[in-house]
C-alpha cells in the first residue's frame, strides 16, 4: 500500500491562492486598459479642451443617457480646460495604482464610479458590454483583495494587515 502526499492545488488554500492571482490578473488587465485608453486619448487629442469638448458634445447629442446626466456632461465640456486635464489625470493615475498594485481597493472603486460614468456616458454610442465588462470587473477588484497579490499592496497588507485600503 502506498500512500501519496496531498496535492499542491487542493484545498482551501489553494483556492484561495487560485482566486488572489485571478483577481490580480483582473487588476494588471483593467490598470493596462487605463494606461492604454490614457495614451490613445493624449494621441488623439482628447485631453485638449477643443478635443474634449467635442467628444463630450457628441456624447450629449447622439447618446441616450438620462438628461440629468446630459446635463451633467453639458457643465464638463463647458469647462473643458479644466476637465479634460483632470480626466487625463484620473486615468493615468487609476492605470498606475492598479498596475502596481498601490491601493487597490480605494482605486478600484474609483474606476468603478468613473467607468460607470462613462458607460451612462456613452448609452446609444457604443455597444452596451463595451464598459459594462470593466465596470464590474472594477468593483470585483474593489471588494477582494486584488492588491494582495503582485502589488505593492502585498507590503503595506504585512505592516498593517486590517487596513481596508488593499
Amino acid at each position: 500500500m502506498t500512500t501519496s502526499a496531498p496535492s499542491l492545488h487542493s484545498g482551501p488554500a489553494a483556492v484561495t491562492h487560485s482566486a488572489a492571482n485571478g483577481l490580480a490578473i483582473v487588476r494588471l488587465t483593467i490598470g493596462a486598459l487605463f494606461v492604454s485608453v490614457f495614451f490613445e486619448n493624449l494621441g488623439k487629442g482628447l485631453y485638449s479642451p477643443a478635443g474634449y469638448a467635442s467628444l463630450i458634445n457628441y456624447y450629449i447629442k447622439q447618446g441616450h443617457a438620462p438628461a440629468a446626466w446630459k446635463a451633467v456632461m453639458g457643465l464638463a465640456a463647458s469647462h473643458a480646460a479644466i476637465a479634460a486635464p483632470m480626466q487625463a489625470m484620473t486615468e493615468i493615475s487609476l492605470g498606475i495604482l492598479l498596475v502596481i498594485g498601490l491601493l487597490t481597493r480605494p482605486a478600484a472603486f474609483v474606476a468603478f464610479l468613473y467607468l460607470g460614468s462613462l458607460w451612462v456616458s456613452e448609452w446609444g454610442t457604443a455597444w452596451i458590454w463595451e464598459l459594462l465588462v470593466p465596470v464590474l470587473a472594477s468593483l470585483g477588484l474593489a471588494v477582494g483583495s486584488a492588491g494582495r497579490r503582485w502589488g505593492v499592496d502585498v507590503w503595506l497588507a504585512q505592516r498593517w494587515p486590517s487596513s481596508i485600503l488593499w
